[in-house]
């Protein structure tokens, strides 16, 4: 079901580092549900509720956890389970671990120089990253810290705004385009609306107060990044430089998505030399489509219960899209936590899993030391879950090491 190893790139080997080796203002963070507490501290208000927060109800946030929650093991006993290691081989590359990081849009307005945060510490641990569409730093300037970067595309159904982004990612020597599929149209994220967060940004009297009474991020990314960066513009959403975070005339440039469709995937699959991954579909039906437009992957998500109130957690509709993917990659995020996380989501048919807002949360409170500290917690989780597995491997992980909780 998984790939065991590869011998393209010797990937480091698991990290498990004594306590001594990690910096103490890092040390109480045990589990990567840790770091919130210091974001949901550090961040404005509508900053804070412009990520954790979901569409309207939150149920597919919430569903997110419990299908992971609907699902415990049957571990294997006395297998000898020394030299356990997680290597994972992604579209022909060797990563460190199944799972890297997912786009996250604005990021650098939640943790200073935030893309390039991410993308440092996936390098470092050998880890994939995945640059937003609606990231406030340059492509270009991402892939030069980070030559394994993918790019991902939120895009509108219009030739003429597809085919040149397409090539300024070509130029920029990306390797991976993702193309998000569920977002047609804005979402109704009333948590926004309450916490003052809009697009574009409104400083407001309630905004303004929620900025001076953070000073951490008012100095530490705000002020920070307009001394030595200027105004933030969002970088990355067509061929040329899209508007900044406070122009009035945003939502034009991100307009039209609900025109887009198959056909512009087919558009892309011609243009587009390397790998192709679709992103944000949980219908079985609509991964047979991508798989017969020519998507190398797909990537499984209800983008984190963003958009669609009660979407399904892709977890539920995994196991139907792995056993018809034929020699598609199926991806997933959404949910996940922990290392038993992980090894559930491959056991269900996943061959990786991306994990989003924990990492963000990590940049926040201590930028890119942070962020390695949470991926290595989470690697050292999934070495300690595969022992008491009775496994030494991610390619010995089977669907029978999984059942459902009776309901």
């Amino acid at each position: 079901m998984h790939d065991k190893t590869a011998t393209e790139k010797a990937p480091p080997p698991t990290v498990q580092r004594e306590a001594s080796a990690v910096p103490r203002n890092l040390r109480r963070y045990l589990s990567l549900d840790d770091f919130e507490t210091t974001a949901r501290r550090r961040l404005p208000k509508f900053l804070y509720g412009y990520i954790a927060g979901g569409a309207e109800t939150d149920a597919s946030v919430r569903d997110n956890r419990r299908a992971f929650e609907e699902y415990g093991f049957v571990p294997r006993v006395l297998n000898d389970v020394s030299g356990r290691e997680q290597t994972t081989t992604l579209f022909g590359k060797t990563y460190a671990a199944p799972f890297g990081i997912p786009p996250m849009g604005s990021s650098a307005l939640c943790a200073y120089r935030g893309d390039i945060v991410l993308t440092r510490a996936a390098a470092a641990m050998n880890l994939p990253m995945i640059l937003s569409a609606s990231s406030l730093i340059t492509l270009e300037d991402v892939r030069r810290e980070n030559p394994d970067a993918w790019y991902q595309a939120y895009l509108a159904g219009e030739t003429s705004r597809i085919e040149p982004l397409v090539d300024r990612v070509a130029a920029a020597g990306y390797d991976t385009f993702v193309v998000t599929a569920d977002v047609p149209v804005p979402p109704n994220r009333e948590n926004n609306i309450r916490n003052g967060f809009q697009v574009p940004l409104a400083i407001t009297p309630r905004v303004a107060w929620d900025t001076v009474s953070h000073p951490h991020w008012l100095f530490g990314v705000w002020a920070r990044t307009l001394m030595n960066h200027g105004m933030p513009h969002f970088e990355n959403m067509d061929a040329k430089r899209g508007p900044p975070v406070l122009a009035k005339n945003l939502m034009r440039n991100i307009g039209h998505r609900d025109q887009l469709a198959w056909k512009h995937l087919e558009l892309i699959r011609r243009r587009w030399n390397g790998k192709l991954v679709v992103k944000g579909l949980i219908s079985p039906a609509d991964a047979r489509i991508a798989r017969e437009s020519g998507a190398d992957g797909v990537i499984l998500s209800n983008h984190a219960g963003r958009q669609l109130d009660f979407a399904v957690s892709a977890l539920r509709t995994l196991p139907e899209i792995a056993a018809e993917a034929g020699g598609m990659t199926v991806m997933l995020d959404g949910g996940i936590r922990r290392g038993t996380d992980v090894i559930k989501a491959l056991a269900l048919g996943a061959k990786f899993v991306f994990v989003g807002r924990p990492l963000l949360y990590a940049a926040v409170a201590g930028g890119e030391a942070a962020v390695r500290r949470a991926l290595t917690l989470l690697m050292d989780e999934i070495n300690r879950d595969l022992a008491l597995l009775g496994i030494r491997s991610i390619g010995e992980i089977t669907p029978d090491l999984v059942r459902r909780f009776a309901s």
